[in-house]
């Protein structure tokens, strides 16, 4: 059995950064099939006081639009304190780990002391050597403890073999007494999730780089314990263009950014997984079950990748475009201007689906089928490059060639027809005439076909806004 999971704290609103993270790990737990491979979410929430309310269900809400639903879960770690307790209790009885009822004063002195001499601040053992009676003593006293781990500083390094970047060497003497029971009874990270991962049967933990520091710490309360390792795999973490970390001060870092921008989940996944593993025939759009079933870790490469919105964009673009009539209306319709009917949005998406992106430019592409438009004459000016009275008659003209044609004809090809026809007639270059028919009837200088936007518009409307661009020049 393949297990995975990815363990998030719940802070804050669900980063893109966790959904990478869920990808991986789903990714390569289904590969092993439904039966064999399972992904499980694991809730760290043992700093209460950096909870934000709402934010399990917003992950999990998350989980599901990307189609990453977990097998197990939520497993939360709050819930589960007693068996932390009793686990620190073992190291301690195996003498893997001690009693420090060292005050905060003096741990702020020590960290002081130690940053003065350019040294990381370590914990100095002060409490390591305490006799059996003295430790009793305390106790008895309910002097405020916490549990730490035992370093042995004179060790051989300590290895962590990780499956994309080998072994990774850490001198013992820099490994920190690390606390692993805090005085409230809550377990730090480093106890929690090793226990974690062995009681729930995890075999393969994948998750960012940032941990590399912490991992020859859990290698050794693994070996502590007497427990099997699982496999690691750091991850690299997401960057912006400029190399910096995606962190929560940055928008687009928010799954709800993508969700209010418009971006298709699929694509987004897509997306994700190129930032980090090249499709065996270098397909650039792939499934998220063709992922799944070429896939390896070992595959994966840890330059730092960068979510790049240009790129992400134009995944998006071809999903979209892919998909079908149907398809692409259910998502538009939480993006079109409230004014904008049903109907209407289903004659005006075939004219820009090749134009977008993401979804909330529908708005923009939408608004002048349905908005007041006041006719922008400096604009007509700059676009028909030709004097206001030149302008005048020619927009007349067109007013009339386009009011001769009937509400039952009023289609795109007869509209194309009586636009080329006007090119003789008012003896204008055609960019000259469509972009001045353009801006007069849109307030744009870029729009789908001209002619068929037209057709959508409709005659009347066509027509109101000739004449008002007539009438102001």
């Amino acid at each position: 059995m393949i297990k995975t999971r990815i363990a998030p704290s719940p802070t804050g609103l669900p980063h893109i950064g966790t959904i990478f993270q869920a990808l991986i790990n789903y990714a390569f737990a289904k590969k092993h099939g439904q039966k064999s491979g399972k992904f499980i979410v694991r809730i760290e929430d043992t700093d209460q006081s950096r909870q934000v309310k709402g934010a399990e269900q917003a992950l999990f809400k998350a989980l599901d639009w990307f189609g990453l639903t977990p097998d197990e879960g939520p497993y939360r770690q709050s819930e589960r304190l007693d068996i932390y307790q009793k686990h620190a209790q073992q190291l301690i009885d195996k003498q893997k780990a001690y009693y420090c009822f060292c005050s905060s004063t003096r741990l702020d002195k020590i960290r002081k002391q130690m940053q003065k001499k350019n040294q990381p601040p370590m914990y100095d053992g002060h409490c390591k050597n305490l006799t059996a009676k003295e430790i009793k003593a305390k106790l008895n006293q309910n002097q405020p403890y916490v549990i730490r781990m035992k370093i042995d500083k004179t060790a051989e390094p300590i290895i962590v073999h990780d499956s994309i970047r080998g072994d990774i060497k850490f001198d013992s003497h820099v490994i920190d007494d690390q606390v692993l029971l805090k005085s409230d009874g809550f377990p730090t990270y480093h106890l929690a999730v090793v226990v974690d991962d062995h009681l729930m049967k995890i075999t393969h933990v994948v998750r960012g780089e940032e941990w590399i520091s912490s991992a020859p710490k859990h290698v050794l309360l693994y070996q502590y314990f007497g427990w099997s390792l699982p496999e690691f795999t750091h991850t690299p973490l997401l960057r912006n263009p400029d190399k910096s970390k995606l962190s929560k001060r940055h928008g687009h870092a928010s799954v709800r950014w993508y969700q209010e921008k418009g971006y298709l989940p699929p694509a987004i996944l897509n997306f994700l997984a190129t930032r980090v593993w090249n499709h065996p025939n270098n397909k650039e759009i792939f499934s998220l079950q063709e992922f799944i079933k070429h896939f390896q870790l070992k595959h994966m490469h840890i330059q730092g990748p960068v979510v790049d919105l240009d790129k992400l964009n134009w995944y998006n673009g071809v999903y979209i475009r892919n998909l079908s009539h149907e398809k692409l209306l259910a998502y538009a319709k939480p993006f079109k201007p409230k004014s904008l009917s049903d109907e209407k949005l289903k004659q005006i998406l075939p004219l820009i689906k090749q134009r977008i992106e993401y979804l909330s430019q529908i708005k923009d592409l939408t608004e002048y089928f349905v908005k007041h438009i006041k006719p922008d004459i400096k604009l007509i000016k700059q676009q028909s490059k030709r004097p206001a009275v030149e302008i005048k008659k020619a927009i007349n003209q067109i007013y009339s060639a386009y009011s001769a044609i009937s509400d039952s004809n009023w289609k795109e090809d007869k509209l194309d027809q009586v636009g080329h026809q006007l090119l003789e007639k008012t003896n204008w270059k055609p960019r000259q005439l469509f972009m001045t028919i353009r801006v007069a009837v849109t307030g744009k200088t870029a729009t789908p076909p001209l002619a068929g936007t037209m057709e959508v518009l409709g005659k009347s409307l066509v027509l109101k806004r000739l004449k008002q661009a007539q009438e102001n020049i």
